[in-house]
């Protein structure tokens, strides 16, 4: 038997959560995975509060990825490969293939209507996991982490779809709801003359907020307002 010994607890190799040995890593807080694993269908704590801060975590890394392994992309083309790396589909596979669906725990009704094959439910379990590792190992551990799930060698040639510029994305996918096309206005400007930032508000019926976005022109504020919309409608 083997001994881990994770903060001030020595941990047994059989008493290490499957996911555990998957990953070969060792929680300090055990709580905390399981927290990450609990859905909202059985009961709190749930996963929805360590989804939210794995969420900023997973944008944070594949953003610095992306800026140090694509020194020739600009401002947009960054943006439009952040949204197709972290969309819904893509993180959904990534907890596939870590089976994180067989290690949810659900209410009864969730877990009889597939729960554990939804891809928003994966996705979201996915960031919920990586929040839990950053609280319990830090920065540098969940990192390498999400580095290792991705084939960051094909970022360059991402489905066309995925890299497709996200107003012309966004306007598809209203177009194929039938849906009015979005309104894009510029709300504010800062900044000196030769330092300017833009917001721009996006307003579309398709979300229940107007999702405003800044940036250095008002055409790739528009753009990642956009990119913003996509990703909620895509979760």
């Amino acid at each position: 038997m083997i001994g881990l010994r994770s903060g001030s607890t020595v941990v047994t190799e059989l008493s290490r959560h499957p996911l555990e040995r998957l990953l070969g890593l060792s929680f300090s807080d055990p709580s905390l995975l399981q927290e990450a694993l609990t859905h909202k269908s059985a009961g709190t704590p749930n996963y929805e509060r360590l989804e939210f801060l794995g969420d900023a975590v997973l944008e944070l890394v594949v953003t610095e990825q992306i800026y140090l392994l694509h020194p020739a992309l600009d401002e947009g083309a960054m943006t439009r490969m952040r949204v197709a790396l972290v969309r819904r589909e893509s993180l959904a596979e990534v907890a596939k293939r870590l089976q994180l669906g067989s290690h949810l725990r659900f209410g009864p009704g969730e877990r009889k209507s597939g729960g554990m094959h939804r891809a928003s439910i994966l996705a979201d379990s996915f960031e919920a996991l990586l929040g839990a590792l950053y609280l319990d190992s830090g920065w540098e551990v969940v990192r390498e982490l999400i580095k290792s799930q991705f084939d960051w060698d094909k970022l360059q040639s991402a489905s066309a779809d995925g890299l497709k510029d996200s107003k012309t994305r966004l306007q598809e996918w209203l177009q194929a709801k039938n849906l009015p096309l979005p309104d894009y206005a510029v709300v504010r400007i800062e900044g000196r003359e030769h330092d300017r930032v833009f917001t721009v508000r996006l307003t579309t019926s398709a979300v229940e907020k107007a999702v405003e976005a800044s940036a250095s022109s008002i055409k790739w504020a528009e753009q990642a307002a956009a990119a913003l919309t996509l990703e909620q409608l895509e979760r």
